[in-house]
């Protein structure tokens, strides 16, 4: 599956919520992560995000498609970095 993180959390979770996200997703832009994930990497993503964040300092929202061809993308500007599958 092919996901969009998107974020908005105290700001004393930034940096919690940002290098948990590294570790499995492509930072696009603040506060915002994408790319492919098994439905095993979501659970487990999802399940730490709600730790992190303990519902009551942000929200997260999770966008899924099945794949990356059935989304369409415009952009505007620099992206933040070149999408790599290495992290």
């Amino acid at each position: 599956m092919y996901v969009i993180v998107v974020y908005d959390v105290n700001v004393e979770f930034v940096n919690k919520v940002r290098i948990f996200l590294k570790q499995y997703l492509n930072w696009v832009q603040n506060s915002v992560f994408e790319g492919e994930l098994t439905e095993a990497e979501y659970n487990k993503i999802m399940s730490h995000l709600e730790k992190i964040i303990k519902k009551s300092n942000g929200h997260i929202l999770c966008y899924i498609v099945r794949d990356k061809k059935y989304l369409k993308i415009d952009e505007i500007g620099t992206p933040k970095s070149e999408i790599t599958n290495f992290l």
